[in-house]
This record gives structure tokens, sequence and C-alpha cells, in this order.
């Protein structure tokens, strides 16, 4: 597994270009239960991918790429001798993974799709032993496929950039130049989405805890936890920050919902760590979240985790809200408990600040000195839905990012409710 996971980390770190410009690796996670590797990158790209044999090489070449720096040499040991990055010519970065002798891989076991052209799955096997070195011809080029883009989360076909009002939020981010904004929005009915650094990685703060949501139902679903039962909490699961309940004395009992509503509804820092111990720790919940596909959300502290060190991205939390309302991650009856929590959160200051009169939002906030965030499920009193997520790292305390989210919120609802740009008759 081990082996697969570093022939794949560097597959990984190819798939990065754009046609336009140099693109950037925003982040990868392999996952060994599946055997599958998403990948995150700054902007779309359509790799091409070959195998090569006698010694068996792995090759991805990306269009229009820039490679900063020299070529690279890096020996892995074992199956994997040798991995080579470098330019082929001026136009294209080139990467080849070169195993070792006795190992080979075949190429109908390599699949590579996009449900983004900025997020690329590699589904791959497993190695083969090769002890009986058949001999083929080392200039032979065995192509391995490339998918097309497949639905978004596996649930949501993409459409098109909704470029109607993407100038005016791009305006509004010139605006606010102090600020770093990732976001994705996505509507339901269409597919088309407005997306600016949507898988880039920001410091997660209280959004965190929709994931951590999700996890606990997949869990009250398949009868390990049920809501009724009782949680203690410890000194050491007590923290600062949001939530009222570390003004309790330890040894203090809470029901598993009380202590779930909690977490959701006043973002109880302390109540996201007992249910994160429930759960089993941090190590567990990431896997889950990466079985989920959240490749950028990861927990490394529990709450209230003040240095941002704990992880996701716009298009992570967009993500688990589709697989949210499309049935996807829970039962039915746990999925109305999710939205029916979610659409109980107190903040109302950041994306439902920005809707229209009868709207209804199931979401979570999130705050820290040096990030925004918020991401839910939006459904107009049309019945028309859609998705949003947004994080903003700004300078410490500032405002203006609570500005911005209002008003991205407004410019996307004004637009996707009247079928035109907010503002414009």
């Amino acid at each position: 597994m081990r082996l697969r996971f570093f022939l794949l980390s560097v597959i990984s770190i190819v798939l990065l270009a754009s046609p336009a410009k140099a693109s950037r690796l925003e982040s990868w996670y392999f996952d060994t239960a599946q055997n599958q590797l998403n990948i995150t990158t700054e902007s779309g790209v359509k790799p091409k991918a070959f195998l090569i044999n006698n010694p068996t090489r792995l090759v991805i070449d990306l269009p229009k790429t820039e490679l900063a720096g020299n070529t690279v040499r890096q020996s892995f040991g074992s199956a994997v001798r040798e991995i080579r990055i470098g330019k082929v010519d001026s136009d294209t970065t080139r990467l080849v993974v070169e195993l070792a002798p006795g190992y080979t891989v075949s190429p109908e076991k390599l699949l590579i799709k996009g449900d983004s052209s900025s997020h690329w799955i590699v589904n791959f096997t497993s190695f083969e032993r090769n002890d009986n070195k058949v001999s083929l011809s080392s200039e032979e080029k065995i192509p391995v496929q490339i998918g097309d883009v497949s639905p978004f989360a596996g649930v949501v076909p993409l459409g098109t950039e909704i470029s109607q009002i993407s100038s005016q939020v791009k305006a509004l981010m010139n605006r606010y130049s102090s600020l770093d904004p990732g976001m994705f929005f996505l509507d339901l009915d269409t597919g088309n989405y407005l997306d600016f650094n949507g898988e880039k990685a920001f410091p997660a703060a209280s959004t965190i805890k929709f994931p951590v949501l999700v996890a606990l139902f997949q869990e009250v679903d398949a009868g390990r936890i049920k809501l009724n039962e009782t949680l203690v909490m410890r000194r050491d699961l007590m923290t600062g920050g949001s939530g009222v309940m570390q003004y309790k004395k330890a040894g203090t009992k809470f029901s598993l919902l009380e202590t779930a509503t909690k977490m959701i509804t006043i973002s109880d820092n302390t109540a996201t760590n007992m249910i994160i111990h429930r759960l089993g720790g941090k190590a567990k919940l990431n896997q889950r979240f990466r079985s989920l596909g959240l490749q950028n959300t990861v927990i490394r502290n529990l709450l209230g985790d003040f240095k941002g060190t704990n992880t996701t991205s716009a298009k992570d939390l967009v993500r688990l809200s589709a697989l949210v309302v499309n049935n996807q991650a829970l039962t039915n009856s746990s999925r109305t408990q999710v939205l029916n929590l979610m659409r109980r959160v107190e903040n109302r200051s950041l994306l439902p600040s920005g809707l229209g009169k009868g709207a209804v939002i199931a979401h979570k906030t999130g705050t820290l000195g040096v990030i925004l965030g918020d991401a839910g499920i939006i459904e107009m009193p049309s019945g028309k839905r859609y998705l949003a997520g947004i994080l903003v790292r700004r300078p410490f305390g500032d405002s203006k990012a609570r500005d911005f989210v209002s008003q991205v919120s407004r410019i996307v609802y004004g637009y996707l409710n009247q079928g035109k740009v907010a503002g414009q008759p």
C-alpha cells in the first residue's frame, strides 16, 4: 500500500497545469481503502499519460505547464526505483515514475478522472510482480485512459461557470484587496457554478463542525452510536472560545443529541471535542473525511483551534453538502436531523445576511481572528436550491471580511433568484 501511496503522490504533484498559466498543487491524498487518489490543483488541466516497459515507467505529460527550478530526481527504493520531473519542451512538464525491476502496472488498472477540471481522481488497483520478465519494446507507449470530468461529488453534473456574476465578484475582490477568499457556489438545478480558489485549503475554524456532524450521524445510521446515550464532560476536553459548556463542572453529563446540538447551533467548542472523542479521535475522523472525498479537510488539533491548524476548503464543504442533499452520505432520517440542526445556527451575519426574504439556509459558520467562513444549503421561496461555501482569510479581526461574505452572498442569491445580475434592471 505504501508503494501505491508513493507512486500516486507523485502523480498528484504532476497534475497541476492550466492551459493559460502555471498551476499549483493545492493538495492530494491517496485513499488506501479505495485505492483512490484525490488531487486538487489551483486551476484546470487535462493530463496525458502512458506506460513504457523495460523498465516499467509511468509517464504523465502536462501541456502548458511551467516547472520551477531544474529537473528533480528522487529515489524511493523498493518498487519505485526513481521519480523524475522535468521539461519535455518549453510548453510541457513531464513526470516519469520508474518502477524497480520485477514490478509492473497494467494500464487498464490506472484511470484518471475529474469531478472538475481542478480536482482529479486517480483510481489505481495494484502493482504487479513481473518475475517472468517478459521482454517488451522499451519504446512502446501504452496509453493510460484519461476520463472526462464526472459529476461533482459523484452526484451533480457540473455545468458552466456563471460568468454573469463572476465579474461582479472579481470587482468585489479587488475592492477588498486585503482579503484572501476561497469560494464555491453550485446551482443544483443547472450544475452551473461560481469558483474562486474553491479548492484552496484554509483554516477551517468552526466550519469543521459540519463534517464532524455528518460523521456522527453516519455512525448513528450504522447503529454504532445512539443519540440518547450519555456523554461525560472530561476536563481534558474542555476548552475556551465559543460555547457555554466550558462553564460547567468537569463530570457534567449531557446526552449525545444535546451535545451535538450545542456543537452546531452555538458552535460550542467543548461539545465538539466531546463528539470528536466519541467518534474515536482525530485520525478516525480524518479517514472518514477522506472517504467522503474531502481531501482538504483535516483535524490536526482539538477545538478551539486558535492557531488555525485544522483545514478545509470551500469546495470540500460544498462537496459535503452535495452528498447530504442527494442522500449519498446519510439515511433520510439522519439527513433531516442534520439539516434541522444546521437551520438553527444562531450566527446569521455571514451567508444568511445576503439572502432574500423567505429563503431558508442550513449552514455552519466559522470564526477565528484570521478567518471567517460559512457553508450551507440554501432553499429559495420558489423551491430552487443551491450550495454555498466561502472562506476568507483576513487581517486579524478585520470586520471587512464579514461585509465581503454578505455582499458575495447577496450577488449570488440575487442572480439565482431573479435570473439576472443583482442590482441590474
